[in-house]
């Protein structure tokens, strides 16, 4: 896909950076509060679905304490802590996070199939940030995050996108990129796991599983905040001490099913982002 393309989130330019767009199927109740942008549309709480809800917490809460209470017997289980090891294969594993950064983006990874994994969540998390709107700001993650051979192309193909008066103005942006008097622009991803499908002594395949929160928050935003979910694949060389993207691909998805769940007011949206700082992410 390219940057050209009319993906299904206010023509945001997912696909060639992995952190954009897309219509994610979360069922989401509006809020109720009175003259806030986001409560346009209140849907009803079904009784059923309510009660649905409530036995599936407390039944999860049961079995996480007779889990947490079962006793440390290993003989008994049959299996020893290698196995138990292969039962989680995303949980997060010792590698340390990078001690160092490329202005604001961590640097530095380790030389292995762990390395690889905390490149893509990190470079993901640039990739798909408010700063990709900034023309300086771009310029110095693409160059930070892609191979020297691939930034120079990909950073023309980006400026062209990103500077799109047409794509600018849908999603509610000035012709600098900046949000409206009184909004908040929000782009950010959350990675929630990474995967190795092929790694060797200077490449590697890593696929990025996240989700994404896209949208303008403030009083007269007409494109609310919303989610989507994408995993992006990227391929990583091992260049000059440290893991860079040389090519990457993205698909939707997968989506988990969405809670009845009321959304946020948007004074409630924009202080989280504001308040809320991001992590340097490590397998």
């Amino acid at each position: 896909m390219s940057l050209g393309d009319e993906p299904g989130y206010g023509d945001a330019p997912r696909g060639e950076d992995g952190g954009y767009g897309g219509t994610g199927q979360t069922r989401t109740r509006l809020p109720d509060r009175a003259g806030d942008v986001y409560g346009g549309a209140r849907r009803g709480r079904s009784s059923s679905r309510g009660l649905v809800t409530v036995v599936g917490v407390v039944v999860l809460l049961i079995a996480a304490i007779a889990f947490a209470n079962r006793g440390g017997d290993e003989s008994a289980s049959g299996a020893g802590d290698s196995d138990k090891a292969k039962t989680a294969p995303t949980a997060a594993t010792g590698e340390q996070p990078v001690q160092s950064k490329m202005g604001d983006i961590p640097a530095g990874f380790a030389h292995s199939d762990q390395g690889a994994q905390s490149a893509a969540a990190n470079y993901g998390v640039a990739l798909g940030s408010t700063g990709m709107f900034n023309a300086n700001q771009r310029h110095a993650i693409v160059n930070t995050v892609y191979a020297p051979e691939v930034a120079a192309a990909r950073q023309s193909d980006l400026d062209r996108a990103y500077s799109s008066e047409k794509f600018l103005a849908n999603i509610g942006l000035a012709k600098d990129g900046s949000a409206p008097s009184g909004q908040t622009f929000v782009s950010r991803i959350v990675p929630v796991g990474t995967k190795v499908t092929k790694f060797s002594t200077n490449s590697a395949t890593v696929e990025l599983w996240y989700t994404s929160l896209f949208g303008l928050s403030g009083e007269r935003s007409t494109n609310p905040v919303s989610e989507s979910w994408f995993t992006t694949t990227y391929d990583l060389k091992w260049i000059d001490g440290d893991w860079k993207i040389t090519d990457f691909t993205q698909k939707d998805g997968p989506v988990p099913v969405g809670r009845d769940q009321q959304a946020s007011t948007a004074d409630d949206m924009t202080k989280a982002v504001e308040e809320y700082g991001g992590f340097t992410y490590a397998r």
